[in-house]
């Protein structure tokens, strides 16, 4: 008598270790990936009278009311930039990394009944967020991009980047995706056993941008107050990603080691706890 033997295509195993992260099991969900991604971006505009537009008039409408606000009114100076390149090249790499912090920060939360029902490895939903938040970004730089352009062209202001510092940007919104998602892995991780983190997202999100040189430039902080503003991470990625267009303010290469190093451990501790919790988070969410 010939004896069946069942053949599997796929096999969960539920004693991973925390420190093992399948990269190749990530990768072929790539399908899953692309189309939250797709999701991600579709609903952002839909059921809304303006649609898309909504992508270039956040940031617009945010420049010109710090530019109102904090250059004609407080008089805060802006190195000799334009304000409104100033501000609104500040605003759309400060987006990408608060987007990147607060859609990440409640992934077991928002998607635990997904997460009950079928099997894929959950680090996909932090990721397509990402990659979501990214295809924004880079709409709201075409727009930054345009009025650039107009200040090179019309008021012919010499404010023209160098190609170093064009080399770098790839790196600056690569630094920004890590520490948000770093970040907002910790904070997920963390509010399947404590709810009222995900309140204090938001608010600290705020106070994180400003002890960050969005609305100021370095060059005017008082040297008591200057060493908390650089051990902030996000302050030399701000500094450098507004550099490589308007040439705005000096990057130190300590301040930069710094908090290359600190994204890196950060985005690291969020992967591994995340890894960690996935795999018992359904227990106490």
């Amino acid at each position: 008598m010939n004896k069946k033997i069942d053949t599997w295509e796929y096999v969960i195993k539920p004693n991973r270790n925390w420190l093992e992260i399948d990269i190749l099991e990530i990768l072929s969900y790539k399908d899953l990936l692309w189309f939250l991604i797709k999701r991600d971006f579709t609903t952002f505009y839909k059921q809304t009278l303006l649609g898309p537009i909504w992508f270039f008039l956040q940031p617009l409408i945010t420049t010109i009311v710090f530019q109102v606000i904090f250059n004609r009114v407080a008089k805060i100076p802006t190195d000799g930039i334009p304000p409104f390149l100033f501000y609104m090249s500040g605003i759309i790499a400060w987006n990408y990394f608060a987007n990147c912090l607060t859609e990440t920060s409640s992934t077991f939360t928002m998607n635990a009944d997904l997460f009950g029902k079928v099997y894929f490895p959950r680090i996909i939903i932090p990721l397509s967020k990402i990659m979501s938040g990214l295809l924004r970004f880079f709409v709201q730089l075409i727009m930054f991009l345009g009025f650039y352009y107009y200040y090179l062209k019309v008021e012919n202001l010499n404010i023209q980047p160098t190609l170093l510092t064009l080399f770098y940007l790839p790196f600056f919104i690569l630094l920004l995706a890590m520490l948000g998602l770093g970040m907002g892995m910790l904070v997920s991780s963390l509010t399947t056993k404590y709810r009222d983190l995900r309140y204090l997202v938001s608010f600290g999100t705020q106070l994180m941008m400003y002890a960050s040189p969005i609305i100021y430039p370095l060059s005017i902080l008082p040297s008591e107050y200057r060493i908390f503003i650089i051990a902030n991470p996000i302050t030399p990625i701000i500094v450098g990603f507004r550099q490589a267009f308007i040439s705005a303010g000096v990057i130190e290469i300590n301040m930069l080691i710094s908090s290359v190093i600190l994204t890196i451990v950060i985005f690291l501790s969020g992967l591994l706890v995340f890894n960690k919790v996935e795999k018992n988070f359904i227990d106490t969410v």
